[in-house]
């Protein structure tokens, strides 16, 4: 018996007939006049009442931050993520992150429902710490909240200290927390509040000597790929270097027939000795501002924030560890830049000039626009729902680093439905977001390259890195193949169908 997948089967005549029938109740409006409002959606008139848009979002390029302080504590040795909010909250959490990544992780709710929005969620909290502690034994319980612990006011602080007065959980227990309304920021937001709390509960309060090291923190990076390649290229240069929130294992740890509920992640004595790095390097600036100021403030540590994707971003990254550490950059490395520049010069015709939109978060915007404008590209629409005035302020500044982003413009706070409208009156060659982004492909037929999070379409592009130079030579190849792959597409049956290019 074939097994149809539903793309298939909803084609069949008898499903075709039901939906027919269907639209007897659903009383839809002429078909005429559907396809009028439609057409007139694309275009300037509608773009303009599009863009007065104030108090609703369509389609944003964002989670809540519940999600990324989930995903920042699976980074730990024997961390267990507990929010303090809605079971359903949790079930969206671990299923994004599972889907992107194709991978099982745990995380816990507390359950709460309506009568905890009248009487609080500590009853909640002091159950679910207990059952967490009985029946996962971790090492660590990150508590992070969801919109109706904050909008009731629940105080994650006194509920802690409560939970060990009682004995609920062992009175040395690491229990961090950070406060994550989804009402506000975004998932990166959530990422940072969740790090800093993590790393003031790991701290004991008092330095030591120096033990020579340099910290990582990857940020909001939902590419397992990204974390084995950093530690690579440390291992080339011989750095010592601590991974703070390592999620390399704990979401793509290898099959060996044994189920670990606790993969991987960043050792906590490791974590805890992060206090006596040389300085804390950040790959990301976006997600770790709360994170890094702390670092400087009650650490008294250096802090760079160094985004290796491209090759101007790459080079000052390893220029700076150089000067940062005395390290000299290994021939090795060299190697690996000259063959991505080679590939760059292999496939700048099919790049330059072409127009591009972008649509994702801050950090991975700055860092493809650089890369497209080094590749001749010209990024011209750039929006980002969870950018800020700072980034609109460095991206616009990048921008005008280049000819090149001479026709670029930068929206923060708008989203995909906002940039449908730019891909219909203002049309571009190719289109870089992630998986929900292929609904602006298949409504104006822009090509995409997908890039970013979440991935739930394609498989294993999480698990190839992006930074690095061997990152840069994975992002040209991705852009250059479906610059030509649209190229066929357009030239098919023609006389200049080609074989060679």
């Amino acid at each position: 018996m074939k097994i149809r997948d539903h793309s298939e089967l909803f084609k069949q005549q008898d499903y075709q007939e039901q939906f027919e029938r269907k639209k007897e109740f659903e009383n839809p409006w002429p078909a005429g006049k559907v396809k009028e409002i439609s057409e007139w959606t694309k275009t300037e008139e509608y773009k303009e009442l599009n863009f007065k848009r104030e108090n609703i979002k369509i389609n944003p390029a964002k989670a809540c931050q519940p999600l990324g302080a989930v995903f920042c504590a699976s980074g730990f040795e024997g961390s267990m993520p507990f929010v303090q909010g809605a079971q359903g909250c949790v079930a969206y959490f671990r299923s994004h992150l599972s889907r992107h990544f194709k991978e099982p992780f745990a995380a816990i709710s507390t359950s709460m429902t309506e009568d905890a929005a009248v009487f609080g969620g500590l009853n909640n909290m002091l159950e679910g710490l207990e059952n967490a502690y009985a029946l996962y034994k971790p090492k660590m319980i990150a508590v992070s909240t969801t919109c109706m612990a904050e909008v009731i006011g629940d105080d994650l602080n006194a509920y802690i200290k409560t939970a060990k007065e009682k004995g609920v959980v062992p009175h040395d227990l690491l229990i961090p927390f950070a406060n994550t309304p989804s009402f506000v920021g975004s998932h990166i937001v959530g990422y940072d509040n969740m790090l800093k709390g993590i790393l003031k509960a790991l701290w004991a309060g008092k330095k030591g000597e120096s033990n020579g090291k340099i910290n990582i923190i990857p940020g909001f990076d939902t590419y397992t790929g990204n974390y084995h390649e950093i530690k690579r290229l440390m291992r080339l240069m011989g750095i010592e270097a601590t991974v703070l929130a390592d999620v390399s294992d704990t979401f793509d740890s290898p099959n060996t027939g044994e189920y670990k509920l606790y993969p991987g992640g960043t050792p906590l004595p490791d974590a805890m000795d992060g206090v006596n790095a040389l300085a804390t390097v950040a790959l990301q600036k976006y997600s770790t501002v709360k994170t890094t100021d702390h670092i400087q403030k009650e650490w008294g540590q250096k802090t760079l924030t160094l985004s290796p994707i491209g090759i101007r971003n790459t080079d000052a990254f390893f220029a700076e560890l150089s000067r940062l550490t005395g390290k000299p950059v290994p021939s090795a490395v060299e190697a690996e830049r000259g063959r991505v520049v080679d590939a760059m010069v292999d496939s700048h015709p099919y790049v330059h000039g072409k127009r591009f939109a972008l649509v994702g978060d801050p950090d991975i915007l700055l860092g493809m626009m650089s890369l497209i404008m080094e590749m001749g590209g010209e990024p011209v629409h750039i929006v980002c729902t969870n950018g800020d005035k700072h980034f609109e302020a460095e991206a616009n500044e990048l921008l005008a680093s280049s000819p090149f982003g001479a026709h670029g413009t930068v929206y923060i706070g708008k989203d995909m439905w906002h940039l449908r409208s730019l891909l219909f009156t203002d049309p571009v060659d190719i289109l870089i977001g992630n998986s929900y982004a292929k609904f602006l492909t298949q409504d104006t037929g822009t090509p995409l390259v997908r890039i970013g999070f979440p991935l739930f379409d394609r498989h294993h592009l999480h698990r190839q890195p992006i930074i690095g130079y061997q990152g840069a030579l994975n992002l040209v190849t991705l852009l250059v193949n479906t610059v030509l792959d649209e190229l066929d597409r357009k030239t098919e049956g023609s006389a200049s169908f080609d074989v060679i290019r």
